[in-house]
């Protein structure tokens, strides 16, 4: 895909989200206390203005026209994790110390390294809004995860393709040393969010090493794509293959 392939894409994203009515949030939502603690965090997140990303972005106006709604998408998500948490009768929160860790190492790199960073943050964000989706017990959580969660699934490959083309004529020597310190950042990340968000996660019904192994899976596969290499499906044993596959 060539950027003016994904402009197109978060173009038309834009206009069916404009067309497509929000969410029943007057029918109110019922979350548990850990999981509406969780939800706030990741709301925090979810929150920034991206102007930093947007200025580096500078350049390529189409590439830059792509990351602005980009950015529109994630202050969507924002906005519709308030609502919901406005639905539960919980308030949302103004900072939270994950989240200014993640913004001032985004801010002090270049466009390359902070697309690094922000790709960490979509892979762990796949598992998060899988299981509040799945997990939640609650119609109006669920259909707001559903929404993030397909938004996230388009996000990954948007960066992975900028990130091949950033990588394309590195060294492989030095791109093997950077990808294992960038693995070892996204392990750190995944061990504090399992942690930070263990009991909201097994109340969604996701251990905290699943969430882990499953968020280094959906890296793995991150790689290969700006490895420029297709991900190999996930291997299925005979018995739990359905009939008639083969």
């Amino acid at each position: 895909m060539t950027y003016a392939h994904w402009l197109h894409d978060f173009e038309t994203e834009a206009e069916r989200r404009r067309q497509r009515e929000d969410p029943p949030w007057d029918r109110g939502a019922k979350l548990h206390p850990d999981v509406a603690r969780s939800i706030q965090r990741f709301q925090v997140g979810e929150a920034g203005d991206g102007a930093n990303l947007i200025a580096k972005a500078a350049g390529d106006d189409t590439y830059f026209a792509a990351v602005k709604l980009f950015v529109a998408e994630e202050q969507n998500h924002a906005r519709m994790l308030a609502e919901l948490l406005a639905a539960a009768k919980v308030p949302t929160l103004t900072s939270h110390w994950s989240d200014t860790v993640f913004v001032k190492l985004r801010r002090a790199l270049g466009l390359r390294l902070e697309l690094m960073v922000l790709l960490i943050a979509e892979v762990v964000a796949l598992r998060y809004y899988r299981a509040l989706r799945d997990g939640a017990g609650d119609p109006l959580a669920a259909q707001v995860a559903a929404r993030i969660l397909a938004d996230e699934e388009r996000h990954v490959p948007f960066h992975c393709h900028r990130l091949e083309r950033a990588f394309r004529t590195m060294n492989k020597l030095l791109k093997a040393v950077l990808f294992g310190g960038w693995r070892v950042l996204l392990l750190g990340v995944a061990i504090t969010v399992a942690a930070d968000h263990g009991a909201a996660l097994r109340r969604l019904g996701v251990g905290r090493l699943v969430f882990v192994a499953d968020v280094l899976t959906a890296f793995e596969a991150a790689l290969a794509r700006i490895r420029g290499e297709h991900p190999k499906p996930p291997y299925v044993p005979k018995r739990a293959r359905p009939r008639g596959l083969f």
